[in-house]
């Protein structure tokens, strides 16, 4: 008799996005006719630029010859890449990390989600609420919880609420984590923040000898100049964190899949007798037995985003996704919704009005407006009353998705 991971079967409905995509496609086929206007799960809509499209060129003609035919290439990432991953995203903004500390993978959410694997079973994980569904589910799937709760929380998820009071960032937890997930610019929400707030978190895990798993994959959106891109511009936190970034949205990769995970060769773990282990061996060991790499061209493609000419082109691409976040943010607020984010990342959170559910709204829009978005209450419970659009969409389709919601 085979057995199944019963942790599966404490995990509530469907995957976050799955679902809205068969509300989606219900709607769609029962009403061919009707123009439906997507901005929720926040795909790409701009297509690669010319510098990363040329090098993608070079890197399939390449495998196409004998002489420069690629086979199975390092685990952790062609050393190109590496380098210039490490010399333009972190010593260009003063951080000292080297290219033996950047493991390139497929995505982050693939990394979020494996990332656990190499710590303890008995670790007592943080996240955010609301925040990426990955932490919390992946979280469930390993069998580091209990069943879930009335209130919408897994037992053993050390929740920490992010509302507009504390500016959508987490109060320090009261019961100490082991590891703690922080999202900055956050997804949903749209926060960032500051280098006070960082530091604030660099020294509680530093106490408690805690592991901060950062999350910025879309810290290229950041337009303050005050605000860190990365959890290392703060002193002390590369032995206390690693950090995951993602070319997804930076640069249009979410179909050719490229990310990579930064741990600083410093940053320790412990046996339960209290001796350190370096995080980075662990995740190498894990990252060698079961990922064979990133394809070649992919690569070759992705260090072309490094290259000067690069740089300007998606550089051009994210202003063009930001006006979109600034056009949407200013038209919602005029309609009359309280509106956060969309100044330092690509997503508006939006409450709704007059007490309405998150899934209520959805509906609403789906139906009377032909505009998808994303329920907030799928980030978790504190979501409930909020909604998240995403800016990533063609222009024309933005001011049509606003004016049909003003009419609303």
């Amino acid at each position: 008799m085979a057995f199944i991971n019963e942790n599966y079967l404490k995990l509530q409905a469907g995957y976050l996005f799955p679902e809205i995509g068969r509300r989606v496609n219900e709607f769609v086929k029962a009403n061919p006719g009707k123009k439906v206007i997507r901005m929720g799960i926040g795909d790409v809509t701009q297509p690669l630029v010319p510098s990363v499209v040329k090098a993608f060129h070079e890197g399939v003609e390449e495998m196409a010859n004998k002489e420069s035919f690629k086979g199975y290439g390092p685990e952790q990432g062609y050393g190109f890449l590496r380098e210039a991953i490490a010399v333009n995203a972190f010593n260009a903004r003063g951080v000292d990390i080297s290219a033996d500390e950047i493991f390139i993978s497929d995505g982050s959410k693939c990394d979020t989600g494996n990332i656990q694997e190499i710590f303890g079973h008995d670790n007592k994980i943080a996240i955010g609420d609301p925040v990426y569904p990955v932490y919390a589910d992946t979280t469930v799937m390993a069998g580091k919880t209990g069943v879930c709760q009335p209130n919408g929380y897994y037992e053993g998820i050390i929740y920490m609420p992010c509302t507009a009071e504390n500016h959508f960032i987490p109060e320090l937890p009261t019961e100490t984590p082991d590891l703690i997930f922080l999202c900055f610019p956050n997804n949903p929400t749209g926060a960032v923040a500051s280098r006070e707030e960082l530091k604030k978190w660099v020294d509680y895990a530093t106490e408690n000898k805690s592991i901060i798993l950062f999350d910025a994959a879309y810290e290229a959106f950041i337009t303050n100049d005050s605000i860190p891109h990365s959890i290392y511009e703060i002193e002390g936190a590369k032995k206390v964190a690693l950090e995951f970034r993602s070319l997804s949205k930076t640069a249009g990769f979410t179909g050719t899949r490229l990310a990579y995970t930064v741990i600083p060769n410093e940053l320790v773990a412990y046996d339960k007798k209290g001796n350190p282990h370096q995080v980075s061996k662990l995740w190498n060991r894990r990252h060698t037995t079961k990922f064979n790499g990133v394809s070649y061209p992919v690569q070759k493609a992705a260090a072309a985003i490094f290259t000067e000419e690069g740089k300007k082109e998606v550089q051009a691409v994210i202003d063009y996704y930001m006006e979109n976040a600034r056009i949407m943010k200013k038209s919602l607020a005029e309609t009359g919704f309280e509106v956060f984010g969309g100044e330092n990342a690509p997503y508006i959170w939006v409450k709704t009005k007059n007490g309405m559910k998150s899934w209520e709204f959805f509906d609403k829009l789906l139906n009377e407006a032909n505009v998808v978005g994303t329920p907030g209450s799928g980030f978790g419970p504190a979501g409930e009353g909020y909604f998240r659009f995403s800016a990533f969409a063609d222009r024309e389709n933005v001011l049509e998705a606003m004016e049909r919601i003003k009419n609303l």
